[in-house]
């Protein structure tokens, strides 16, 4: 797993203040992280970030759900 110390978290854009949100860190050069805000000290998801681009591209080109 790479090495997250230096990482600097930030939630979500589309993050609400009900408790249920996602930080991502993308200042590490070959990796973004994803965490659970609630639970900062637990574990996080690492991606490329091709592979997080490539995430985000299809989860934008997904009709919303209601």
């Amino acid at each position: 797993m790479p090495d997250l110390t230096g990482a600097v978290w930030r939630k979500a854009t589309r993050s609400n203040n009900g408790g249920n949100c996602v930080e991502v860190a993308d200042n590490i050069p070959g990796v973004v992280g994803l965490r659970d805000s609630k639970d900062p000290a637990g574990p996080a998801l690492t991606f490329t970030p091709w592979a997080w681009t490539r995430f985000l591209t299809r989860i934008k080109q997904q009709p919303p759900r209601h």
